[in-house]
């Protein structure tokens, strides 16, 4: 069997080793055969897993994610007949349903989602109804697998303070980052372009796990006026605050890309 470990939000989903899993954008996919992650795919072995995180920074309830998840994926596929049932997994509580597609499909759709505290995750099942009898154990145990490590942080790059570096995330002078630095010493900045949803779950995770206490957190989105996330850090005499830059669009939210500035103070 083979794992798959998301670095950034923390889980990980054991499949088998003569399957493929690619990363699609935001989501993550696995299948039998690389060609069933299409859906316009109509050979042999039609059938895939996605998987996709959402950060809920305002921990609001999951019912209204859940409609919107459901909506677009019923909407998408002309499903009807919608409802949903209580579901757990691996810690993480939710809910999922059967969603039944038009006849001439001739495919069944199943949708799930878990919360566990801000982290989201929205699954969805698509095969056709010819291969259920064999299909349906395999992605059964491929979903029961889920888990959410204590710390994926091994063999991943850090900065000079010894916190952990996201992966792909490289040096730049902190200037292009930020304007008007008095004391650029005390300054280090990280391009890179994983979500800051993505970037707050890994800092809230590792840097605990890393022996790091966060002495405050302000998230983003949050209910205040701050157009990004930030930590204010510990670690034995090292006291630094670390701020997720989110960019892009005019408009960002929690999906947008972020860089990462470091500023060093004094304990």
């Amino acid at each position: 069997m083979a794992v798959f470990q998301h670095i950034l939000w923390g889980y990980e989903l054991t499949y088998p080793d003569n399957w493929v899993h690619r990363t699609l954008g935001d989501v993550e996919g696995f299948a039998p055969v690389e060609a069933a992650l299409d859906d316009n795919y109509q050979g042999e072995q039609n059938g895939h897993l996605l998987v996709r995180a959402e950060w809920n920074g305002l921990l609001q309830d999951l019912q209204p994610l859940w409609n919107q998840h459901i909506g677009l994926t019923a909407g998408m596929l002309g499903a009807k007949n919608v409802g949903a049932a209580p579901w757990a997994m691996g810690g993480a509580q939710g809910m999922e349903a059967e969603i039944a597609l038009p006849k001439s499909k001739n495919q069944r759709l199943w949708a799930g989602l878990l919360g566990r505290g801000a982290l989201v995750l929205h699954f969805m099942v698509l095969h056709t109804l010819s291969d259920r009898a064999w299909f349906e154990p395999l992605f059964t145990n491929l979903i029961s697998s889920l888990r959410f490590p204590v710390s994926l942080a091994d063999g991943l790059a850090r900065d000079a303070s010894g916190l952990p570096l996201p992966p792909d995330y490289v040096p730049t002078p902190p200037a292009e980052l930020v304007s008007d630095i008095a004391d650029p010493h005390n300054w280090r900045a990280y391009r890179g372009a994983s979500s800051i949803g993505a970037l707050e779950a890994f800092y809230l995770r590792e840097g605990l796990q890393n022996g790091w206490e966060i002495d405050s957190f302000a998230p983003f989105p949050s209910k205040i006026d701050i157009s990004f996330a930030r930590f204010e850090m510990i670690h034995n005499n090292t006291a630094l605050t670390l701020g997720l830059l989110p960019y892009g669009e005019e408009r960002v939210d929690s999906h947008s890309p972020a860089n990462l500035v470091i500023r060093m103070k004094d304990k």
